[in-house]
């Protein structure tokens, strides 16, 4: 659905392989139940590596207004399929965190069916199944799980098939320290596949409660990729805090992060993937010019805890 967001395409992908490993549990499991899938419903945003389509529009703010082919083309399959259960796969930014502080990994989310966010009997069977998929990978792998805003907007796929009466599961693979390839995620999103249709023993037969969808912790926007504490800005007293945002591009078909500016902030509490107290050591920045935020940092330069950023 957004050309820059493949992790749980991937493991999609990782999940066809294994029901396709003639196992018994798999037979059973491809005996009961039919897939179909749209591994890519946004070609031209993953040939430029961009959420939106080649007209500039998001998909997933499209579904009522139906503007584009590729939401045309989705909801004409899930109105003839009429399907028992939709899985809505993104990914989300670096920035999103739960309270402890963690980055959020592997996010959820039930989407509302109307303004008021009613618990719908599909929202019901869909916060079941998210709970059944938490418990397990809790369990098994790792707990930096969280619960993504379930604001209605009717204007989004997951809330319009939602309110058509069709549980529906978004699926968010986020950070995982030290892994910008998002390998850990596409691990996490491959688990919870598993544990959703039961193919391991440890998932099956686990009575749940829906409710404990409400004590997954919610998504945060709380985390830079890297952020220097104790900072003194070209001569200024004051320790301030510099945090910096990655940016994604495309060079020479191949992804490649670039770090850009992101704040300049005094006595605020900032998460960093990457973090480095500077104990009051200097930051020249463009041979003495001010901080633009959004300006891209080529070059950094470590000199006895000083720092010049160009």
């Amino acid at each position: 659905m957004h050309g820059n967001e493949s992790t749980t395409t991937k493991a999609l992908f990782d999940f066809f392989k294994f029901i396709t490993s003639n196992k018994q549990v798999t037979k059973d499991l491809l005996s009961k139940h039919t897939f179909y899938v749209l591994p890519m419903l946004n070609p031209d945003g993953a040939a430029l590596y961009t959420r939106e389509n080649a007209n500039g529009v998001d998909l997933n703010r499209d579904a009522q207004a139906l503007s584009q082919r590729e939401s045309k083309v989705l909801r004409s399959i899930f109105d003839a399929l009429q399907p028992d259960l939709c899985l809505n796969m993104h990914d989300q930014r670096s920035i999103f965190g739960i309270k402890g502080p963690k980055p959020a990994t592997l996010s959820f989310l039930a989407p509302s069916a109307d303004i008021l966010k009613t618990i719908t009997p599909a929202r019901e069977v869909a916060m079941g199944l998210i709970v059944k998929m938490k418990n397990y990978i809790k369990a098994h792998h790792h707990n930096q799980i969280g619960r993504f805003d379930d604001s209605y907007n009717q204007n989004c796929v997951g809330d319009s098939f939602t309110s058509s009466g069709v549980p529906t599961i978004l699926f968010e693979a986020g950070h995982f320290k030290d892994d910008y390839s998002r390998e850990q995620s596409r691990s996490f999103v491959f688990y919870a596949l598993i544990a959703l249709f039961d193919l391991d023993a440890a998932s099956q037969n686990n009575s749940v409660d829906y409710k404990e969808y409400f004590n997954i912790p919610e998504n945060q926007k709380i985390y830079k990729d890297v952020v220097l504490y104790n900072v003194r800005v070209d001569g200024e007293d004051t320790l301030q805090t510099i945090s910096f945002q990655y940016k994604e591009i495309i060079h020479d078909q191949n992804i490649v992060f670039e770090l850009y500016f992101d704040a300049v902030e005094v006595d605020k509490d900032v998460f960093g993937h990457q973090y480095f107290d500077l104990q009051g050591g200097k930051v020249l920045v463009n041979s003495h010019q001010n901080i633009v935020i959004d300006k891209k940092i080529s070059t950094i330069f470590d000199i006895n805890r000083n720092l010049m950023l160009i």
